[in-house]
């Protein structure tokens, strides 16, 4: 099915998200927000049930998924996290907190594995996930969720579910207040995926 990105309304919404909403959003605020959503997420049935999670790294804009990192690796639960290579996303997996630490940086400065490491991917290691984390630029609290505008993860949802079509996965988003809005203003589309739960402060 093709992708509808030029819809006018979402168009609209992502650049004021980006231009005025995310960076009007104090690095003191941000602090505060994440150490809140990570200690909701820790506490969810969702993640103390999972063996299997995918797990953004965050950027300056999202949430701060450093500490929810720290806590999978010391309760030994399988992190996969996104590598992109063109308009390909795949969820690979990291070992250890040395493995995260070692990652290169992508020329945006975000530390990526690479997909040609030969590393555990989610989609051919007869698993899948239980529980993806995942960030966004605006939210709805009945599940709706705007990416960037490339449909990688819409894109990947869909895949993980050609695969493991009995698997129950949980899809749960990690939101500052401020990326949250009305379902007018977030309309969505035949191909987007509805989330589970939004993590908010």
């Amino acid at each position: 099915m093709a992708k509808n990105l030029s819809n006018p309304l979402k168009v609209a919404l992502r650049n004021r998200m980006k231009g005025e909403v995310l960076k009007s959003i104090t690095p003191e605020s941000r602090a505060r927000q994440s150490k809140a959503i990570t200690e909701k997420v820790l506490q969810t049935d969702a993640f103390r049930s999972s063996k299997r999670i995918s797990i953004y790294l965050s950027t300056s804009t999202e949430v701060d998924t450093g500490e929810l990192l720290n806590e999978c690796f010391r309760l030994e639960k399988h992190v996969f996290v996104p590598t992109y290579e063109g308009n390909n996303m795949e969820m690979v997996r990291l070992k250890n907190l040395e493995d995260y630490e070692s990652l290169p940086l992508t020329k945006w400065k975000i530390k990526q594995p690479s997909a040609k490491e030969g590393r555990e991917n989610a989609l051919t290691n007869g698993q899948g996930i239980d529980l993806f984390l995942m960030p966004g630029v605006a939210f709805t609290r009945v599940g709706g969720r705007m990416g960037h505008g490339m449909g990688y993860y819409d894109t990947y949802l869909t895949r993980h579910h050609a695969t493991y079509p009995n698997k129950k996965t949980t899809l749960m988003a990690l939101a500052f207040q401020e990326q949250i809005v009305d379902e007018t203003e977030l309309p969505l589309d035949a191909h987007d995926v509805k989330l589970h739960t939004i993590i908010t402060e």
